[in-house]
């Protein structure tokens, strides 16, 4: 790969403050013990870009920094001495529950995802203000630290964002709010994105929580407050996910060897899959969503408003499908709670720079039909000539091959800059350059199209209108999106 020889400079904010590194670090130090109890306030004091040690594969490679910004998100930034004057900017999944923005997930993002600093890419990964739901303020504070990244180092020939997880459905939210054709980024790599949005996005989880409850009833207890399933958990609960473990155990005996669990276990756990058709290796984290993500969904971000339903769903695969479906519980959505999810976190599909996805046929947390949606948001807007779909046979969520995320990094690159829009099939072919490097396998399925996203989550019959919002609030939405999903 030729790349121009590039010696990261010192930022330009910082050559101020050369003589108060030390200053600067300490303050950093007491901010990140502070960011564990508490919530950071818009407006806070930044800190940084510091230099701080890299992961140990990019040592001697590059040169990293971390700092605060005026949102309160920590950052993480590398600048290999190799750049080729490209930026990637991440959004990580999640979300990540707490009031406070986390100092350690955007370096551990920078561990993970070191494969494109070593691709010559620099790289900028932003911990978000806080924890909790809100697609727009992770979208917003993705485009802050795009910023902070060109105002401190000057400004990349080319810029992509990439988003993993619930990070591509941030990413995606990014595209369509910030991508616009002379925007500031050029392309964007979507990786096991969670693409379907949060007003139908999480249908199958609304399903697992009232599925589990009918045949566990351990979540709450008889004996414990009673509280509608739509709001996840009661919001002065103190369950912990531990407590919820022993509960998921207790009811299914998940986590022991089939021949430990009694006959009600294994039949609870068999049609709690069944039904639901989650994998058995990832139910107790969809379960973990369907609890506490959803309480923060409902209590924190809505306002105890309820963008959830399961009305007219018929649940089938059961050992007896007619007492399930007769005594699970129903509810219906508030159109307006509907409405502020969508507005927060559903795709449009208009999109106008070069999007390519990669996800794994076999992901076991977000479905590949996720991919569905979003191909078809796309060809809903007449924008799906900007959309290319990869898929592979891997059988993993967090991470896939760094051969096929050097790859199709590549592939975008080139997309980019000479127009030439790759096909499945090329992006495939060309995988095997990079695994020369890196060793860790190609498994791309080139021909592989998944089904609709209704052939895997029941769909919710007639669908659920809302009202559009008014100007006004729109216009009250945007001047608080960064602090909560709604006005």
């Amino acid at each position: 790969m030729n790349r121009s020889r590039h010696v990261p400079r010192v930022p330009r904010s910082s050559r101020a403050r050369r003589g108060r590194w030390r200053a600067v670090a300490l303050c950093l130090a007491a901010a990140v013990a502070g960011s564990l109890t508490q919530a950071p306030a818009v407006g806070a004091e930044s800190a940084g870009p510091a230099p701080v040690a890299c992961p140990s594969g990019l040592d001697g490679k590059a040169t990293c920094y971390t700092g605060r910004d005026t949102n309160g998100a920590y950052y993480t930034i590398a600048i290999p001495d190799d750049w080729n004057r490209s930026l990637v900017v991440h959004a990580h999944g999640g979300p990540d529950l707490g009031d406070a923005s986390d100092p350690e997930r955007s370096t551990g993002d920078l561990e993970r995802w070191q494969v494109m600093v070593d691709q010559g890419y620099a790289w900028a990964g932003s911990s978000y203000r806080r924890g909790g739901y809100g697609t727009r303020m992770a979208a917003a504070d993705t485009e802050n630290l795009r910023r902070l990244f060109t105002e401190e180092f000057g400004g990349p020939r080319r810029t992509y964002v990439h988003g993993q997880s619930w990070g591509g459905n941030v990413a995606a939210k990014v595209v369509e709010t910030y991508g616009g054709a002379d925007g500031p980024y050029d392309g964007a790599l979507l990786t096991n994105g969670v693409l379907g949005g949060g007003s139908r996005g999480y249908d199958y989880r609304v399903d697992l929580r009232v599925v589990y409850q009918y045949y566990c009833r351990n979540l709450p207890r008889p004996t414990e407050p009673q509280y509608p399933l739509w709001q996840g958990l009661r919001p002065s609960s103190t369950l912990t996910t531990a407590g919820l473990r022993a509960r998921l155990q207790e009811c299914t005996g998940h986590a022991s060897p089939p021949e430990e669990r009694t006959a009600s276990q294994q039949r609870n756990l068999d049609d709690i899959l069944a039904v639901t058709r989650i994998p058995e290796r990832t139910l107790e984290s969809h379960l973990r969503f369907s609890v506490f993500t959803f309480r923060d969904i409902v209590h924190k971000r809505l306002g105890d408003r309820n963008p959830f339903t399961n009305e007219g769903v018929r649940y089938s695969g059961s050992h007896d499908d007619e007492a399930l479906n007769a005594g699970v519980e129903r509810f219906t959505a508030d159109p307006t709670a509907v409405r502020d999810l969508s507005y927060d976190s559903d795709l449009t599909g208009k999109v106008k720079i070069p999007v390519l996805t990669l996800h794994a046929i076999d992901d076991p947390t977000a479905f590949v039909e996720h991919e569905a949606a979003y191909r078809d948001a796309l060809a809903g807007a007449h924008r799906d000539r900007n959309l290319v779909q990869t898929f592979t046979d891997e059988h993993e969520h967090s991470a896939l091959s760094d051969a096929e995320y050097a790859g199709s990094l590549a592939a975008l690159d080139r997309w980019v800059r000479t127009g030439d829009r790759p096909t499945p099939r090329s992006v495939a072919a060309a995988c095997a350059v990079f695994d020369r490097a890196y060793a860790t396998g190609c498994f791309y399925d080139p021909d592989y199209r998944p089904s609709s996203y209704a052939s895997r989550v029941a769909p919710r019959p007639g669908g659920t209108t809302w009202p559009a919002m008014t100007a006004a609030q729109e216009k009250s939405w945007s001047r608080v999106e960064g602090v909560g999903i709604a006005p």
